[in-house]
């Protein structure tokens, strides 16, 4: 049985929305309103707001992933390259 991992990952300057849609173009499947599941892997993702300065707050979404490692270390990678080119 493979092994599971879980790993915590925070953007900023992107909304759930479009994190969402990122992983259910990953081949994930959206079951509720915070959690996209995919084959071997659960993503699970919150969002808040930051403050980056005096005057300026930005949407921070976190997202935990969970499943097996053979599956996390590419999805998450491959999410994150999707994320920094959309938030920045």
């Amino acid at each position: 049985m493979p092994e599971q991992t879980r790993v915590e990952r925070s953007f900023r300057g992107i909304s759930e929305r479009l994190a969402i849609r990122y992983l259910t173009n990953l081949e994930g499947e959206r079951i509720d309103e915070d959690t996209v599941v995919g084959e071997g892997w659960t993503a699970t993702l919150s969002a808040e707001q930051v403050d980056v300065g005096p005057t300026l707050s930005l949407t921070e979404v976190t997202v935990v992933f969970e499943g097996e490692d053979d599956h996390l270390e590419s999805l998450v990678e491959e999410f994150a390259r999707k994320a920094m080119r959309a938030g920045g």
